[in-house]
């Protein structure tokens, strides 16, 4: 069986489901053309009798830009409200800089008028949602892995399930070991951490407050973020040598370090599921582009999860490669044309950067000791003291600092 597309989406993770949605409704398109090969669609939490089933493993922090994206999309709406967390506040500190001292930075939605930082959401809900769009809104929806991809000078060819196809342009949004990537010899930049980050949900003995709460440690950033349920999902990331027995320990022994890491912040903490670990490091393509080709998310850039913007800096790249499709699409241009496909890159590609630079400087300046840790608390308090600074980091945090997309910020 032959079919052939305007653009075929290789990868149904946030960001590429995201994508989809965004082309079938602001492109332009016939979205019956638009194909979406996502081969593992999420089946929804199963329902139990009485309490909602608890949160989910795989979260993230959703900022304001993101979550007025996945409104563009037509994806925030399915959402259940109940399960979904807004944080109002953030304080991050050194290990060298008690939790209430002058040296803890706490910036509060309040400080900027707005009634929250932004959502902790349940990353298979945000997909499923997205795809729920797509297919609403008339996509192809093909629920199988890419087998083979050829990139050709008028179209790509794509072999998947015994079905060939065919689309004037392929989008990578198949995570950091792409295949549409390597299929266009884009070449990758990659620096190892040496960590690895271990997530897991926990139950505190003081409530989260509706903070997200972040320690810098020697051996790397413990985040704490709160859960619709009144629990907290963790990650932690630790240097190879420290994550090892944090992983493997038993759960007592787990405890009692994760105990020690976050200070005793929400009190007592007790492990309440699995844990996943993953190993760190940050990679960005050389191009977001070729002829006939894009990257988004993962498949264009990873960073250090330490600020949580992995997911948003994703659902920001699917924003903008849609408004430059659409944009060709009124002019009659070809979407796989590499002159509509720079519009994309130039946007999205520096800003990128800046964020990777910005989390790879972060890591290593909080993992500092001695003289250059008094230094980062005196900056620290140097930025609780200014009304200006403090308002500066919650704006960022909120993700509508700099240039953003325009389905970004539509309100």
């Amino acid at each position: 069986m032959n079919e052939s597309f305007e653009v075929a989406v290789v990868g149904g993770g946030l960001s590429g489901a995201c994508l989809a949605a965004l082309l079938a409704r602001h492109a332009g398109l016939d979205a019956h053309r638009i194909a979406l090969l996502a081969p593992e669609r999420l089946a929804p939490p199963p329902l139990a009798a009485g309490a909602p089933p608890a949160a989910q493993l795989r979260v993230a922090a959703i900022s304001r830009a993101s979550e007025r994206v996945l409104r563009a999309a037509d994806a925030w709406p399915r959402l259940n409200r109940a399960r979904l967390c807004a944080y109002e506040r953030m304080r991050v500190w050194h290990e060298s800089a008690a939790l209430d001292g002058p040296g803890s930075l706490c910036f509060d939605a309040a400080d900027i008028g707005e009634p929250n930082l932004g959502y902790v959401a349940e990353i298979g809900a945000l997909q499923r949602a997205c795809i729920d769009s797509f297919r609403e809104a008339g996509g192809t929806l093909i629920e199988a892995a890419l087998e083979q991809l050829q990139i050709g000078a008028h179209a790509a060819e794509l072999q998947c399930a015994g079905t060939r196809l065919t689309a004037r342009l392929v989008v990578g949004a198949d995570g950091a070991h792409s295949a549409v990537r390597a299929a266009a010899n884009i070449a990758v930049r990659s620096h190892d951490y040496r960590q690895l980050a271990i997530v897991a949900t926990v139950t505190t003995e003081r409530p989260h407050a509706y903070t997200a709460w972040q320690r810098f440690l020697r051996t790397g950033p413990l985040a704490l973020l709160p859960l619709f349920d009144g629990r907290s999902s963790i990650v932690w990331s630790l240097d190879l040598q420290a994550a090892g027995a944090v992983r493997d320990c038993s759960a007592s022994q787990f405890n009692a370090q994760l105990d020690a890491a976050c200070a005793l912040a929400l009190g007592a903490t007790r492990l309440d599921s699995e844990r996943l670990s993953f190993p760190l490091h940050s990679m960005t393509a050389h191009s977001y582009v070729a002829a006939r080709c894009a990257l988004i998310g993962d498949a264009a850039h990873v960073i250090h999860p330490l600020a949580g913007q992995g997911a948003n800096l994703g659902l920001l790249d699917a924003a903008a490669l849609c408004e430059a499709i659409g944009a060709g699409t009124r002019m009659r241009e070809d979407p796989g044309a590499l002159r509509v496909l720079r519009r994309y890159e130039q946007q999205r590609r520096t800003y990128n950067l800046i964020m990777d630079a910005a989390m790879s400087a972060f890591e290593r300046g909080f993992a500092a000791q001695g003289p250059a840790a008094w230094l980062i608390n005196r900056a620290l308090s140097i930025v609780n003291r200014s009304g200006a600074l403090k308002a500066a980091f919650a704006r960022q945090a909120l993700g509508t600092a700099g240039e953003l997309p325009r389905l970004a910020r539509i309100a």
